[in-house]
């Protein structure tokens, strides 16, 4: 069975958004790794005599020199190094995870909770992986790309023979679908035709090539969620929007595939669908006739469902069923912390749930220990670096398997964040998570950045953040994080406030947001800065076009500055995707509305001071849109930080490239807000 995950790794430093379909059923977690995960641990140094160093891959323009004696503490920040869960050995003999010794992240071994790691990869670019179920030799599977450009290639690490073997074309893009339960067949997802459509093969996890072309598809986005334990039958989804997917079953030998009706037969959005044992039903994770996304139990013969969760009024998020026992695991996103729960089989048919009790924070990567007696999985708190853990289902003990470190500075320093809510423009209350610096009064008011997350359906949550500890700890900054409208967790009704030629109303939360920040006694609304990735930097720079009269900075990291240009220029595979979001550019209304509302087209309104990074593979927002807003910026003389990278996408992954622009941002807002 396979976890169904939505790939989205975003923080002002790192940020590799994924509302492609189909990253979501690979056996390991590749996205719940918030961007903290992309720090490495080294013995924290005295401070250097020499600046900040530039690594030879970044290029910029209008940046000072960062004093080392500033940076001297931020590097103890930059060397928190959490870990995430990322399987249990088939043997049992431990689990995997993933973590930073050097400049990217890699997959290690623990044997034991509490004992040591052995790293097990070694390249420069990310790793994602996961043993090969059943697998007696302990081999792994992996999914590597090249500098940020996520044509993502799968490899072989056989660790009987320490090989590692390409099984892909080396340029294409390819995903890990799902892995049939005996390990001996997958599915991969490759857009090797045309480079534009995600086809389904069937493949050999242990040999070069497809076998078969499962599926070929025409300007649709379909990915497999589960295999059926016999190995007949597959699971399909295909995405339109995080609005909008359909269902489907396929007899894998014949390639038959049967369009299954919604619940209701109304429009609606699938996260995770997870064959029973039988085959004969499936779990599905659905808001048809619902605000929220729901847990099903779905009939695959006649179509009815029975809600299981309708007690609940959260998204239901990752789903794991066990094929032996018939437990099940889910995970509901309560409004931004995770609840667990267990599904047992009674007799009669029946079906019991109890809630197994966990600190609070966010948890991911679930998945059942090969004996089905225990559950593994990241758990990410705002105050402590992520680690992996495992709960007894029968008892609910909990066990720590990784100890993440801190740096050398005194985890009791960290501070946690505290939900806020404000009203906006239409009475309507916007949530967020606000991290108050100990050092804020009345009579010392702290100056306030606005993290502002990415998607735009993704949903700002408390992880622990390496930047945003410093600012508060350090630089006594108090970061304030929002869930416009549009963001995701929040009901489907809130997710679509902002779509099409509503974008702008997004941008007047920010807008209310500034008004809620002027009556808090403690927080300094004459200093405030906003930063933000990806459709996080559009929110940037939008913002700074509205409000520049009350904002005094901008980070804008990868961002949108031009729909128009965006669409024009962003990966074949995307651009249908990201249209159903974000409105149609073809239709000359909407190509109006984009022409109206992008920056790019305001760029005199921006007179605040403007920091713009952006990696040059980037294939989902061009770096074309970083090139044009600064040259437009400063058409009109306006002086802007750039940090350009020739070896990332989007995001910066490799620590040296993450740790420079940490410390360029961080120096550009101490200046830029006064602080001393």
């Amino acid at each position: 069975m396979f976890l169904n995950i939505e790939t989205n790794k975003l923080s002002s430093l790192s940020i590799r958004v994924s509302s492609v379909p189909g990253t979501a059923a690979q056996r390991w977690s590749r996205g719940y790794l918030p961007a903290l995960f992309l720090i490495a641990f080294h013995i924290p140094l005295p401070a250097a005599e020499t600046d900040f160093p530039k690594p030879s891959a970044i290029q910029t323009q209008d940046v000072p020199p960062v004093p080392a004696d500033f940076v001297a503490r931020l590097r103890q920040y930059q060397n928190t190094r959490p870990a995430g869960f990322a399987g249990w050995s088939p043997a049992g003999q431990g689990i995997l995870i993933r973590t930073q010794f050097a400049n990217s992240l890699q997959l290690h071994r623990v044997y034991e909770p509490g004992g040591r790691r052995e790293q097990i990869t070694f390249f420069d670019e990310p790793v994602d992986g996961g043993f090969i179920p059943k697998a007696s030799d302990g081999a792994i599977l992996m999914e590597i790309d090249k500098g940020g450009s996520e044509n993502d290639q799968i490899y072989l690490l056989d660790r009987a023979k320490f090989t590692t073997t390409l099984l892909t074309d080396g340029k294409s893009r390819h995903r890990i679908d799902a892995i049939r339960d005996d390990g001996k067949l997958m599915i991969v997802g490759s857009n090797q035709r045309n480079g534009r459509d995600t086809d389904l093969f069937v493949a050999d996890p242990r040999k070069l090539g497809f076998q078969r072309t499962l599926m070929e598809v025409n300007n649709e986005h379909w990915s497999v969620t589960d295999w059926s334990k016999d190995g007949k039958a597959l699971l399909l989804t295909r995405y339109v929007s995080i609005n909008e997917s359909y269902p489907a079953v396929m007899d894998i030998e014949s390639g038959k595939r049967r369009d299954l009706p919604l619940p209701g037969n109304a429009k609606a959005a699938i996260g995770a669908f997870e064959f029973t044992p039988d085959g004969k039903r499936a779990f599905i994770a659905c808001d048809a006739d619902n605000e929220f996304r729901r847990l099903g139990l779905l009939d695959l013969a006649t179509g009815n469902c029975d809600w299981i969760t309708s007690d609940i009024a959260w998204d239901v998020g990752g789903v794991r069923v066990h094929d032996e026992t018939g437990n099940v695991a889910f995970t509901v996103n309560a409004d931004g912390a995770t609840q667990l729960y267990l599904l047992e089989p009674q007799t009669g048919g029946r079906i019991a749930r109890r809630e197994l009790k966990l600190p609070t924070g966010i948890v991911s990567s679930l998945q059942f220990s090969p004996d089905g007696k225990r559950l593994g999985f990241t758990l990410a708190r705002p105050e402590l670096p992520a680690d992996a853990y495992s709960i007894e289902l029968a008892s609910g003990q909990l066990t720590r398997w990784t100890y993440a470190e801190a740096g050398g500075l005194d985890p009791a320093t960290f501070v946690t964040a505290n939900r806020i809510r404000f009203p906006s423009f239409d009475g309507r209350e916007i949530p967020g998570w606000y991290f108050r610096p100990r050092t804020a009064s009345p009579v010392s008011k702290a100056p306030v950045l606005i993290k502002i997350h990415g998607g735009p359906e993704s949903q700002a949550l408390p992880y622990f953040i390496d930047s945003t500890q410093f600012y508060v700890g350090e630089m006594g900054m108090a970061v304030i994080l929002p869930n416009v409208r549009g963001s995701a967790g929040y009901g489907k009704t809130y997710l679509k406030l902002d779509n099409a030629e509503k974008r702008e109303d997004s941008v007047k939360d920010i807008g209310a947001l500034l008004d809620w920040i002027g009556k808090q006694p403690e927080l300094d609304a004459s200093r405030v800065a906003v930063t933000g990735g990806s459709y996080g930097g559009f929110m940037v720079l939008s913002s700074l076009t509205h409000f520049g009269d009350r904002i005094k900075a901008g980070v804008d990291i990868v961002g949108i500055c031009n729909f128009n240009t965006f669409l024009a220029n962003t990966s074949a595979y995307r651009v249908d995707l990201r249209r159903a979001e974000y409105g149609d550019e073809r239709d000359e209304k909407m190509k109006a509305v984009f022409d109206r509302i992008s920056p790019a087209n305001q760029a005199d309104k921006i007179v605040s001071a403007l920091l713009v990074a952006h990696g040059k593979n980037d294939p989902r927002v061009p770096f074309s849109e970083a090139e044009q807003i600064v040259a437009k910026v400063r058409s009109h003389g306006r002086t802007v930080w750039t940090v350009f990278a020739d070896n990332e996408g989007h995001g910066f992954s490799k620590k040296d490239n993450d740790d420079y622009l940490m410390a360029v941002e961080a120096y550009f807002l101490k200046k830029s807000l006064g602080i001393e």
